[in-house]
């Protein structure tokens, strides 16, 4: 349902964010029907999911990790169309303010879903500019165990949310790489 909404957010549903939908939220054949049925209800309007954030916000309150691959799941869908728009974004924040996720942990999350060219490679961090040498190792290394593909695995996460994860890790590596190249880390 979140994943229709966010297509839909924009106002036009194109077929590259149905794609992405479908590599992102792998549908077992027999259920296609159901879901195509689902979807079409839900992209007629991006209203209305709140409820839908907030019950998974609730489910997952104690894997916060589930809910952070989901709404890189859908910044993925966001980002097939060539823009993430700002009716997108501003969809992306309700899912994440109704999922229960702090404002820093939006801030973290939207910068390293447009990659540390764009994005500041602190924001992509969720560290400050003025953070310490030992300060920025440590969240990186933090952000790396959080978001690392074999404990989304062990967590039973779908083959699909491994794949946005490893593009999220590389934007992670991406990020500290700058930032060690700037302050001359090892």
């Amino acid at each position: 349902m979140l994943g229709a909404k966010m297509a839909k957010s924009d106002g036009k549903v194109t077929k590259d964010e149905v794609s992405a939908f479908k590599e992102v939220f792998h549908i077992p054949p027999e259920e296609m029907k159901n879901v195509g049925r689902i979807f079409d209800q839900a992209k007629r309007d991006a209203r209305g999911f709140e409820p839908y954030a907030r019950q998974l916000g609730k489910l997952f309150s104690r894997e916060p990790q589930v809910l952070e691959e989901l709404l890189n799941g859908l910044f993925h869908i966001a980002r097939a169309d060539g823009d993430v728009t700002p009716e997108e974004l501003d969809f992306l924040n309700g899912v994440a303010r109704e999922f229960g996720l702090s404002d820093n942990d939006w801030q973290r999350i939207k910068a390293s879903n447009y990659g540390p060219d764009a994005a500041d490679p602190y924001s992509i961090l969720g560290i400050s500019r003025d953070s310490s040498d030992e300060e920025i190792k440590k969240a990186y290394r933090q952000l790396v165990r959080d978001n690392h593909p074999d404990k989304l695995v062990a967590q039973g996460m779908p083959e699909e949310f491994i794949n946005v994860a490893n593009d999220k890790l590389a934007r992670i590596n991406e990020a500290y790489d700058k930032i060690s190249r700037q302050r001359g880390l090892r």
